[in-house]
């Protein structure tokens, strides 16, 4: 008679695996390495635009098309209004069967110029641009730090002008300029954090010379004016048609003693974007029985609306054209089959526990730092209110496969439940039918100029990603 094997504890209690402490230095190599080009990604993608357009040079450069394109074979991708974008290497599998997805999203909270923002401001005889937030950002955080422009200006004869000022050594920055402490007693210290600084108070300041024609009406405006039409060749009427954003100037850096973490704008939500990506072309030599697909949407942090958001028909139509693409049908109940059997990671964010305020957390649910790719099974706020709720036999299914690739892994939460909350794209998707569940990494400071994240959660998302892209599991 066979005795019975009594199980080992680590095998009868969850306990997450922190992977600075029990990684093979080997690893832990190929973690910083891989950090490296993230930080290459953060300083050249700082709008959705740039993103979008760097990221269809890499493709070009791994041979992927358009999937419209009378040459595009399995690996292709489709970009809409140059602010979303959608990529995939095709499986040998019907489409019909579904499809592994993995969907992030690449805006960011930032600080947008309003269509008419110069004025002169008489009392301090500056120049100065009025602008509006976009997404949910801390004021106070945006005053009295170095600001570059960034956006397009669409020309009366319809040229597009690429804008970047501030990137450069030798480029001028900008600034919100802050209220002085000496004179802040009734302006800011009697307010709430959230009332210190008003939105009406966000403006940047340009310049302030005068045009030498001392007969110029509006000097200090013709000035700044001039220079741009010199260098870019635009006027003020311009700036009507143009999106231009404000934000944090310089590079990401690497944080800690030890190097171990990346400090950068943008993290929410380009980390998940930059980890898919490297993830899909990872795979590039799989060939895979399932087809796999990445998405970036556009709007996540202001409700996900729009014709470039995650609630417009754009990703529908793209799976419609992969549908045509192999010669499968692409009618109306196909695609949703299509959908309601696909696979999908929500990619994006969570909230690490911060040990300046660890009491916003309830801790044995909360994300942690180094202990890996984030899962959560829903997020919202409250009693649950706007989440996907993922189901329990998918939850299982994805840690099952990041288990068999050796992937480091936690579950977390954003916060104790009655301290707030946040929401992701995974319940549009899941409307649709698909099974999705919220995955990725943990991050401090989310929101703010400068986010944090840790190198082996950057890393094991990209691993995570991976294993569940080339996974050949149905729902």
């Amino acid at each position: 008679m066979t005795k019975k094997t009594e199980p080992k504890m680590s095998e009868l209690l969850y306990e997450r695996k922190n992977f600075f402490k029990e990684a093979p230095q080997a690893e832990r190599d190929k973690a910083f390495e891989y950090a490296k080009g993230f930080k290459t990604f953060l300083d050249e993608c700082k709008t959705v635009r740039e993103t979008v357009a760097w990221t269809e040079d890499v493709l070009k450069k791994h041979k992927f098309t358009t999937v419209d394109a009378k040459t595009a074979k399995d690996k292709v991708y489709t970009i809409f209004r140059g602010k979303t974008m959608a990529m995939a290497i095709l499986g040998s599998e019907p489409l019909s069967k579904g499809c592994n997805l993995v969907a992030a999203h690449i805006d960011t909270p930032r600080i947008d110029l309003k269509q008419n923002p110069l004025y002169e401001d008489g009392p301090s005889g500056m120049l100065c641009g009025r602008t509006h937030y976009y997404g949910g950002i801390k004021k106070y955080q945006w005053v009295s730090t170095p600001l570059a422009l960034h956006g397009v200006v669409i020309k009366a004869d319809g040229e597009v002008v690429d804008i970047s000022i501030g990137e450069q050594d030798d480029d001028p920055v900008f600034v919100i300029p802050d209220l002085l402490p000496h004179l802040a007693r009734k302006e800011q210290y009697t307010k709430n954090l959230g009332d210190a600084i008003n939105a009406s108070k966000l403006n940047v300041i340009f310049g302030g010379m005068h045009d030498l024609d001392k007969d110029e009406k509006q000097g200090l405006k013709l000035y700044c004016v001039k220079l741009l039409n010199e260098r870019y060749g635009i006027d003020e009427n311009d700036f009507l048609s143009a999106e231009l954003e404000l934000v944090p100037a310089g590079k990401a850096r690497d944080a800690g003693f030890d190097g171990s973490m990346v400090l950068g704008y943008g993290q929410d939500d380009r980390i998940c974007a930059y980890t898919a990506l490297t993830a899909l072309l990872d795979n590039l030599k799989a060939k895979p029985k399932r087809t796999m697909v990445v998405y970036f949407s556009d709007k996540e942090e202001v409700g996900s609306q729009g014709n470039t958001g995650a609630q417009s028909v754009f990703l529908q139509d793209f799976i419609a054209s992969l549908l045509r693409h192999k010669g499968e049908s692409d009618s109306s109940s196909n695609l949703r089959r299509t959908i309601m059997n696909s696979m999908v990671l929500s990619a994006d964010v969570s909230a690490a526990v911060n040990p300046n305020y660890p009491g916003v957390h309830e801790l044995q649910n909360a994300v942690m730092f180094n202990h890996g790719i984030a899962l959560s099974k829903f997020t919202g706020s409250g009693g649950k209110s706007g989440c996907n709720d993922a189901n329990a036999e998918f939850v299982a299914k994805v840690i099952r496969i990041f288990n068999q690739a050796g992937v480091y892994w936690q579950m977390g939460e954003l916060g104790k439940v009655d301290e707030g909350g946040g929401g992701t794209i995974a319940y549009i998707l899941a409307n649709q039918g698909a099974e999705v569940i919220d995955c990725g990494v943990g991050l401090m400071g989310m929101h703010s100029l400068y986010e944090l994240c840790s190198k082996a959660d950057l890393y094991n998302t990209f691993r995570g990603y991976k294993a569940f892209l080339v996974n050949n599991l149905s729902v």
